[in-house]
């Protein structure tokens, strides 16, 4: 039996900015020099318009002398929450079965 979670985790690119950036006093833009992204993508992770991928976790991980899987890990808490948050009747799993012998 899986808990039902009521608040949304938290998006890997806000623990970026609260946990990392912030305290060391880092922008935006000095970031994602450093991690070799351009400003705009790293500006679309922060905000959680795009999710954490297994490209950008490497980095990070690298960055903050941390695990890929770490971040991987926050995006799918993420992920996890949304999809059970749609419902399971959502008009878009309406047609599928179920698989038996």
């Amino acid at each position: 039996m899986s808990r039902v979670r009521n608040r949304k985790p938290t998006h890997p690119g806000q623990t970026l900015l609260t946990d990392v950036l912030q305290p060391l006093h880092i922008s935006i833009s000095e970031a994602a020099t450093k991690l070799g992204v351009s400003r705009k993508h790293l500006s679309l992770f922060i905000n959680g318009h795009i999710s954490c991928s297994r490209d950008m976790a490497t980095r990070l991980g690298k960055a903050t002398d941390t695990s890929m899987e770490s971040w991987l890990n926050m995006q799918t808490a993420v992920d996890v929450w949304e999809a059970e948050h749609e419902g399971i009747e959502a008009e878009k799993y309406a047609g599928i079965e179920r698989l038996t012998a």
